[in-house]
């Protein structure tokens, strides 16, 4: 018996790997063929609106379906699942390129213009929605050491979480050339890790800004308890307000936050930087970004993890930089690292679920390992990698070549 499900969407899909839907109604359906590196996985759905949702909206349907029981993963697990699908569809798949048609123009037209907006005004709710959800939740998933809550970075030797955030950590503030006395502005500074690290290792007075409320309590606590409190100062303030006060400083670094800007925020992001950094000052951006150009969040991520959030193009981030004058000093592209990352997270969250059911609910921990299980496949094959962009408003701020760079990271990895 024909089956939307199977015959418009997972059947032209799933070719390698091993796929098994028992329908609501006890049909089974197989799908694939065994593939050495791809998950052989099993699912059934509970009722027939499943297939309706999905077709609706892939992402957001399955994710919904998913959180409230209606799609039960009998072998294997969501991130199997999620994998197998994205595995079968990479970015990078090759092939013949041919321009787009008239109707895929006009609907990628329409999909840039809908993309989100973050005013001012929405920005401390669009944060809260994902970051004063509790501490307690981060604490079961991050690296207790430093509380990272971005991409890691798994340089040769690196084999645990926390090993790979510390040196992410000593690989941003190697591209910062930092100096003695300096003053150090932390755009989205999460639980303060950046910041602590920074003022541990170098003779400079570091100020973090985040609109969480949840984040800026525990930041201020772990400065304490780090002992470096009289060098770190943690406030709630929007970069956009900080700007206006016409404080200056010698180093800017973001990681992570400005994936929270949305689009029509950039060039405003940027002039506000610009306008913070003294003329001698250097900035450093840590992001997710695009491998393609500009795109639109899909509407699960929309609902349910970052209200707001969009993920830049590389293309677009320079376009809006360079308009304020902000010279792209150097570019760096982590293509895995965020995947293994991912994974990492994904495992303490397995490794946690009852607790953290027990701090939400069944319901949330469904949604956050799908949300998870969907991120990685992005960054394993799907068109998502992170992108380190160091600015400065003089050609003469830093040195010519790059070999200051891997000089400090050394000193700093011992």
């Amino acid at each position: 018996m024909p089956n939307p499900l199977i015959d418009r969407f997972l059947g032209s899909v799933i070719k390698k790997g091993h796929l098994t839907v028992t329908m609501a109604s006890g049909e089974v359906h197989t799908l694939g063929t065994p593939s050495e590196g791809y998950p052989e996985v099993a699912i059934r759905l509970t009722d027939k609106r499943v297939v309706r949702d999905i077709l609706l909206d892939p992402r957001l349907g399955a994710g919904e379906a998913y959180m409230d029981g209606r799609i039960v993963v009998e072998q294997g697990d969501i991130m199997s699942l999620v994998q197998l699908l994205r595995m079968n569809s990479p970015w990078e798949r090759g092939g013949t390129l041919r321009p787009p048609s008239p109707l895929r123009r006009v609907k990628d037209g329409v999909k840039f213009l809908r993309s989100s907006f973050n005013q001012a005004a929405s920005s401390k709710r669009n944060v809260a929605h994902h970051y004063d959800i509790g501490n307690d939740l981060y604490r079961l998933m991050l690296d207790p050491e430093h509380m990272q809550y971005s991409c890691a970075y798994w340089a040769p030797g690196v084999e645990t979480l926390a090993q790979a955030q510390e040196a992410k950590l000593a690989h941003i503030a190697a591209k910062l050339h930092l100096s003695d006395g300096q003053r150090v502005l932390d755009i989205g500074c999460g639980w303060g890790g950046m910041a602590i690290f920074l003022a541990q290792h170098f003779d400079v007075r570091v100020t973090g800004i985040t609109l969480s409320e949840e984040q800026l309590a525990l930041a201020k606590e772990r400065a304490e308890a780090a002992g470096v409190s009289e060098r770190v100062s943690f406030e709630l303030v929007d970069y956009r307000d900080l700007a206006k006060r016409g404080e200056r400083f010698d180093r800017i670094v973001s990681v992570g936050m400005f994936e929270h800007v949305g689009r029509p925020q950039f060039e405003t992001f940027f002039r506000s930087c610009a306008n913070l950094l003294t003329d001698e000052g250097v900035m450093l951006i840590h992001t997710i970004g695009r491998f393609g150009g500009p795109g639109k969040t899909d509407a699960f991520t929309s609902k349910y993890i970052f209200p707001g959030g969009y993920i830049p193009a590389l293309s677009e981030t320079l376009a809006a930089s360079e308009k304020m004058r902000l010279i792209h000093t150097d570019i760096e592209t982590l293509r895995l690292h965020y995947a293994k990352t991912l994974r990492a997270w994904y495992a303490n969250a397995q490794a946690n679920r009852e607790a953290i059911i027990d701090l939400m609910d069944e319901r949330f921990y469904r949604m956050w390992t799908f949300y998870l299980s969907g991120a990685t496949a992005a960054f394993e094959s799907g068109g998502m990698g992170n992108y380190q962009i160091q600015f400065a408003r003089s050609r003469h701020a830093l040195p010519i070549t790059r070999d200051y760079m891997a000089e400090a990271e050394e000193r700093l990895r011992g």
